[in-house]
């Protein structure tokens, strides 16, 4: 059994864990330590602050978990100032090994390594995943993250990807109005801009124009809020607009990646709405496939509950590597 340090670094916080590894499996993940990162000059003064906060030498090995690219020497950070030089890490953390995956891969070592326990049915038959086969991974967030886990047995490959940035096919009228009005700005426009936080200004701007009401100038956050509390009934249908362009998307996805042995709807955003998929059109229109309607029916669907996937990919990432 190995102890690592687990990191999972986002724009605004950096969550730290120790983690249990062993036979390439995450055996046990400890409580999380969240800072913001904002208040510390560099990951390295992050890491010593966890090293305090811990009251003990910390492990000397790493799994980190990036929001962001991660292939070169130097990683720049995604809305983070931090710079991290990987031919420096082992030097400034002071650790023997480690590993480097990008936050949404992380997220795929998560999937391929959770319990049954940690994901909850959305749509298709209310079984566990097939052990062979390709597991799609859609995760609505700031951005739409979409990987794909390749599995046979007990051995599995991750594979990130750009899936988040094929075009937005609209397949109604009211879509048709939501591409024309993002058409206006952008000089082609991705599922992305439609199916993540920020693509709900969008939505309800679109319908409002609709119904010839005055554009009222909300962020993303406010607009969530309004339409999951039911507060506002025009932000409420831009969330079930939501839901419904994200069936699609995700069906589409899945046809793309081979994804039936199960699909998997992850991120914070996904876990925030769960009640919402499960009452919107969300399953109807990830089956409206046509000829392969059947398919699409027989997969299951189920979304990611873990409280903590992407210190548990990370630790995950390092135990498939290293272990």
């Amino acid at each position: 059994m190995t102890a690592i340090v687990a990191v999972d670094i986002g724009g605004t916080h950096a969550r730290f864990a120790l983690a249990e590894v062993q036979d390439g499996r995450v055996l046990a993940l400890g409580e999380a330590v969240t800072l913001k990162t904002a208040e510390h000059a560099s990951f390295q003064t992050a890491w010593q602050e966890f090293e305090r906060i811990n009251g003990t030498p910390l492990p000397r090995a790493a799994a980190i978990a990036i929001a962001g690219p991660v292939d070169a020497d130097v990683i720049k950070l995604t809305n983070n100032p931090w710079i991290i030089r990987r031919s420096l890490v082992c030097e400034k953390l002071q650790v023997d090994s480690f590993v480097i995956v990008n936050d949404f891969g992380a997220v795929g070592h998560a999937v391929a390594q959770a319990g049954s326990e940690h994901f909850q049915h959305l749509t298709g038959p209310e079984q566990d995943f097939a052990t062979e086969g390709t597991l799609s991974i859609i995760g609505p967030g700031t951005g739409l993250g979409v990987a794909h886990v390749w599995r046979k047995g007990n051995d599995y490959h991750v594979q990130a990807t750009e899936g988040g940035h094929i075009d937005f096919a609209p397949l109604d009228a009211i879509e048709d109005a939501v591409l024309a009005r993002l058409r206006k700005r952008y000089r082609r426009v991705s599922i992305e801009r439609v199916v993540s936080g920020p693509g709900l200004i969008d939505l309800y701007e679109t319908l409002a124009a609709i119904e010839g009401r005055a554009v009222q100038q909300y962020d993303d956050k406010t607009l969530w809020q309004m339409g999951m509390s039911g507060e506002d009934s025009l932000a409420a249908a831009a969330v079930d607009r939501f839901c419904l362009s994200l069936g699609s998307v995700a069906g589409d996805i899945t046809l793309a990646q081979g994804g039936f042995a199960g699909v998997v709807i992850a991120g914070g955003l996904g876990l925030r709405i769960k009640d919402s998929l499960i009452r919107s059109g969300f399953a109807e229109r990830f089956r409206a496939k046509g000829r392969f309607e059947a398919l699409m029916a027989a997969i299951p669907v189920k979304l990611i509950t873990h409280p903590q996937p992407g210190l548990f990919g990370a630790a995950a990432a390092y135990a498939q590597q290293h272990i």
